[in-house]
């Protein structure tokens, strides 16, 4: 019944994936002209002061508090115990501002001395965030590229293995756009599990392109959905494993890379099966038509 109706409707379901990637471009591309660059960056990649204060105070009330007396973008996060929600502390990033006026003002607004065994600060010099950020974004495109080059060697016919690169493109775009939509800081951690989704788009793209180009064994369609049902098998474990890390987690660099990982694997769905799938299916029955004669 879902192989009828998919194969019914294939081509509606193309315009799904082409719509979303270019919807998640022109939110890139926007974010870009605003900012200059494609997502917002935490201190770690472009510099700044991470401070720790133990304290109970609520991190959203800090958080205006401070923004409003230094003028500046601040981001304030609770510190929990490890499996627990206790609140033990706060955790403050911001920059474009001083050690001594950052002291200041959290001392005022708290109304405490800050001491050695109630606060500390950390602080990442603009040069070598940028730095950080330069790195990362060079190991993306080269494991963009290497990508590229592993899919050309392996199918070695242009159309299947730019739908693979196609898809993985996309994948990291959307993921881009969402990030943007939800305001989200990226740290270091969020180019990781960006370099993450990079091998597993590729991944379910080649699944899919080996038993359906390769493999001639059964019905174009049947080979089709049976890689769909593996994929899809695969991504539902992947996705219930971030998502039960995400809320079981106190860690913010854990949260931040399981969130991102999840909105990756839901896009990857749509464009595996939506996009890469169409462009396949209309391949090997363009192949199968030219060679039957």
């Amino acid at each position: 019944m879902y192989l009828h109706f998919y194969a019914k409707h294939e081509k509606k379901f193309f315009v799904i994936p082409m719509v979303l990637l270019l919807v998640s471009i022109f939110i890139v591309v926007n974010h870009y002209l605003q900012t200059g660059d494609i997502f917002d960056k935490d201190v770690s990649l472009k510099g700044g002061i991470s401070a720790t204060v133990y304290t109970m105070e609520d991190a959203k009330t800090l958080e205006a508090k401070l923004a409003d007396s230094l003028k500046a973008d601040v981001s304030v996060r609770k510190l929990a115990e490890f499996g627990t929600e206790k609140q033990t502390g706060l955790l403050i990033e911001v920059s474009d501002v001083d050690r001594d006026t950052l002291k200041k003002a959290i001392s005022s607004i708290l109304k405490i001395e800050l001491t050695y065994e109630n606060f500390s600060m950390e602080e990442t010099g603009s040069s070598l965030g940028r730095a950080f950020y330069s790195q990362m974004a060079r190991a993306m495109i080269l494991a963009f590229i290497f990508m590229a080059i592993v899919v050309f060697i392996t199918f070695r016919t242009p159309i299947p293995s730019l739908a693979v690169i196609l898809c993985a493109f996309s994948d990291i775009v959307t993921t881009i756009a969402f990030i943007n939509v939800i305001g989200m800081k990226v740290s270091t951690s969020g180019i990781a599990a960006l370099l993450l989704l990079i091998g597993y788009s590729v991944d379910t793209d080649i699944l899919m392109t080996t038993r359906v180009w390769k493999r001639k064994e059964g019905a174009i369609m049947q080979r089709f959905f049976d890689s769909m049902e593996t994929g899809l098998t695969m991504t539902a474990t992947a996705l219930v494993a971030v998502t039960l890390g995400y809320f079981l987690s106190n860690s913010y660099v854990l949260q931040q890379m399981f969130l991102v990982l999840g909105a990756g694997l839901v896009a990857d769905v749509f464009y595996t099966y939506m996009q890469n799938g169409r462009i396949l299916l209309w391949y090997v029955h363009k192949k199968e038509k030219v060679t039957n004669g």
